[in-house]
This record gives C-alpha cells, sequence and structure tokens, in this order.
C-alpha cells in the first residue's frame, strides 16, 4: 500500500478527527517548552554553580524550536491561524530562520520530497562521506547559508521556484524587520553578555543534536514519490518527542501533513503496519547511516 491508497481508505469521520485543531494542546505545549527555556536561562543569566554546563541544554532546548516553526507552515499546532502565524514568526526570530521565507521553501519541500531538481532540501546534497558528515553535524554550513539567505533577503532578493511573486515583498520586510531587532539586540552587548550566553552561544553549541535530528527524516530514504517510502519515522522517547513536537512520527506526518502535533500517535497507531522506511533510535539511525559511509 503506497501513502495515497491509505489516505483514500480513511473514512471522513477519520480525516475530520485526525485533522481537528485546537488552541488548548498547542498553547500547554507552547507552555512547557518556552518555559524550560526561559527556567534554563534564567539559571544561566544568574550563574549558578556550574552554570556553563546548562549552555548545551539551552541551546538543544531553543533549536528544537525549529520543530514548531515547521509546524507553524503547516497551521496546525493552533486552531486560530493567525496565532500559528506569529509563533513561527518568533521561532524564526530565535533560529534567525525567515518565517515568510521558510514556509514557501518547507510547502513546496512537501510537495516534492525527496525529488531530485525539486525538492529544495536536496539543493544541498546530504554528506556522503564521514569528513562530509561531521562537517554538516557541525552546523557551520547551515550557520553560512543563514547567513548568506538573510543578507540576500535584506538587500531585497528573494529568490526560488517556489516563492510566489506575490509573497516576495512581504518576505523582504520580515527580514529587513528582524536585522534591526538583531542589532538593537548587538547594541546591548556593550554593557551586557547577557543574550551572548543565554541565546548565541547556546544556539551555536545546540544545532549539531538538531542537525542529526534532521538527517533521520530522509536520510538514505528511496527518492521515490511514495511517503511510506522517501520518509522516516523514528521510534524515540517522550522527551525527544516533546522537544519535537511528535514530529519524529515524520512519515506520519508527511502523508497527511493536514494533522496537527498532538493528534499523530493517534495517526502513527493506524499507519504502523504500512511505514517502510523506519528506525530504532536516532542513536541506531547514526550508526547505520555512518556505516554505509565507511563500506563505501
Amino acid at each position: 500500500m503506497d501513502h495515497k491508497t491509505f489516505l483514500k481508505a480513511l473514512s471522513a469521520e477519520e480525516k475530520a478527527a485526525l485533522t481537528e485543531t485546537e488552541d488548548a494542546a498547542g498553547l500547554w505545549h507552547l507552555a512547557g517548552h518556552l518555559g524550560l527555556i526561559l527556567a534554563c536561562g534564567a539559571l544561566i543569566a544568574v550563574k549558578v554553580p556550574l552554570w556553563w554546563a546548562l549552555l548545551p541544554v539551552q541551546g538543544v532546548l531553543i533549536v528544537f524550536l525549529f520543530t514548531l516553526e515547521h509546524e507553524c507552515t503547516h497551521k496546525t499546532p493552533f486552531r486560530s491561524p493567525a496565532l500559528s502565524d506569529w509563533v513561527g514568526r518568533l521561532c524564526g526570530l530565535f533560529l534567525v530562520l525567515p518565517f515568510e521565507w521558510f514556509r514557501y521553501f518547507h510547502l513546496a519541500h512537501h510537495r516534492h520530497t525527496n525529488i531530485p531538481g525539486l525538492d529544495p532540501e536536496l539543493a544541498s546534497e546530504k554528506p556522503e562521506t564521514v569528513a562530509q558528515w561531521l562537517w554538516h553535524v557541525s552546523g557551520l554550513p547551515y550557520w553560512a547559508a543563514g547567513a548568506r539567505l538573510m543578507a540576500a533577503l535584506v538587500m531585497g532578493r528573494a529568490e526560488g521556484d517556489y516563492l510566489p511573486q506575490s509573497a516576495k515583498p512581504r518576505i523582504v520586510r520580515e527580514a529587513r524587520g528582524m536585522a534591526v531587532l538583531y542589532l538593537g539586540l548587538a547594541v546591548t552587548l556593550i554593557w551586557s553578555p547577557l543574550i551572548l550566553w543565554v541565546w548565541v552561544v547556546p544556539v551555536l553549541i545546540g544545532q549539531p543534536p538538531l542537525r542529526l535530528y534532521l538527517l533521520a527524516e530522509h536520510g538514505d530514504c528511496p527518492r521515490v514519490a511514495d511517503m511510506f517510502e522517501n520518509t522516516r519515522t523514528t521510534f524515540t522517547n517522550r522527551i525527544v518527542r516533546f522537544l519535537a513536537w511528535n514530529m519524529p512520527y515524520h512519515a506520519e506526518h508527511h502523508v497527511f501533513p493536514a494533522v496537527p502535533f498532538h493528534r499523530l500517535p493517534a495517526l502513527h497507531v493506524r499507519m504502523r503496519e504500512h511505514l517502510k522506511v523506519t528506525a530504532e533510535g536516532y542513536g541506531a539511525f547514526t550508526r547505520d547511516y555512518l556505516d554505509r559511509r565507511r563500506g563505501m
């Protein structure tokens, strides 16, 4: 069974139940995630004993807001589309990832998942050697690409076949507004290093775990149209599922992206027997991924 056949087999009642959105689930989850960031940041700010050991924790908490920004592009984490948009913009501000641009980039990825020449995520190839893997996981290519993107958007160059002409002025305005905010935050470094320790250094440290996580979504999956084959679901623990807003259920998300994060476990139960590409945890995926590269 391919993913299209699976979707056709769902009744109208099942589809309606799975795609029902609500504000409460998203707001509670958001409160928990932001609460952890604020609590950890406060401990770093007052420099509790061994405060520096909290920097990678803070980094992981912040960079995994990417999974929420990603969810917001689908307008599913909350019933209110406007709330999803504003939360997405807030996440983009934390991550230096303009939300308006990312929305179109990500939706193009969903339309053409893992199809060379069409999926914009494949514009930069997955690492094919151990050395390339180390470079990729360092996060440095991500930050370099992000800096180039921000510079281009600020200068008014919003490029990409997936960007509607009508959206480009809005995309440029958002990037310029973000740049102004970043300049204002940079000025605060004159009298206080606070943002350096509660945000800048943590997100640099936290990027490698996110790179490892994201590589499992489609890495080494067949480049075909069937979402049961081109996307991986990774079985993991509750902590990772919480931080990633249930996106380890990634094949489920790609098969039926209208399903909000809090209903993905229910979709997984319905879909599990049809999954074709899975991993028993991120450690297992990484070992297999590197073993294949060593054998090349």
